[in-house]
């Protein structure tokens, strides 16, 4: 049953992942943390910050390391192939018909209609990560880190990765310290 639960899982990602692997995040945290409860919103969270900064498109890393986790080898190739199936088979149907109704209205007009909805999609993401922030380090550090972060990405133009990558390195760091001055105190 679980084999069957997670391609059932990633095939729903595969198929109403419109727009690509960010806009199959909030889906992928659908089924992996509300529907199944594979993990929680901690560890989806913290699963989601590693995989940005690993390379490669953020579906398949998902799909590859919560299928292992669920269910090994099998679960890994098991969900995997869930993702990616969909996406195969709409290319190939849909790119050999596509280039002849691409200027139809209604071709059109579906295409404008799925951005708003990808974008509230993400923006209901962004929200629940931010208020994960709120609740961890109160309003005052996450809205400064917010807008460190914001400038740094934006302003700066540093890859997500580097700074996902120093903020993990910072943070290792920290906990280091830490551990070695409890461990000194006792």
């Amino acid at each position: 049953m679980k084999q069957w639960n997670l391609f059932i899982a990633f095939f729903r990602v595969g198929m109403l992942g419109y727009g690509g692997g960010p806009a199959s995040i909030p889906l992928i945290k659908k089924e992996v943390v509300d529907k199944y409860k594979w993990m929680n919103d901690t560890e989806f969270g913290d699963l989601l910050a590693l995989a940005n900064t690993l390379p490669g498109p953020i579906a398949t890393k998902l799909a590859g390391y919560i299928g292992h986790r669920v269910s090994g080898v099998i679960g890994m190739l098991n969900a995997v192939l869930a993702t990616i199936i969909p996406t195969i088979i709409l290319m190939i149907v849909l790119l050999s018909s596509l280039s002849s109704i691409r200027d139809v209205d209604w071709v059109e007009g579906m295409t404008a209609a799925v951005v708003p909805v990808v974008g509230v999609m993400l923006a209901v993401l962004t929200w629940q990560f931010f208020n994960k922030t709120r609740q961890g380090m109160g309003w005052t550090k996450a809205i400064m880190m917010s807008l460190i972060v914001f400038v740094l990405l934006f302003s700066l133009n540093i890859h997500p990765g580097i700074l996902i990558a120093v903020l993990l390195a910072t943070a290792l760091l920290k906990r280091d310290d830490n551990m070695e001055r409890e461990g000194g105190k006792t």
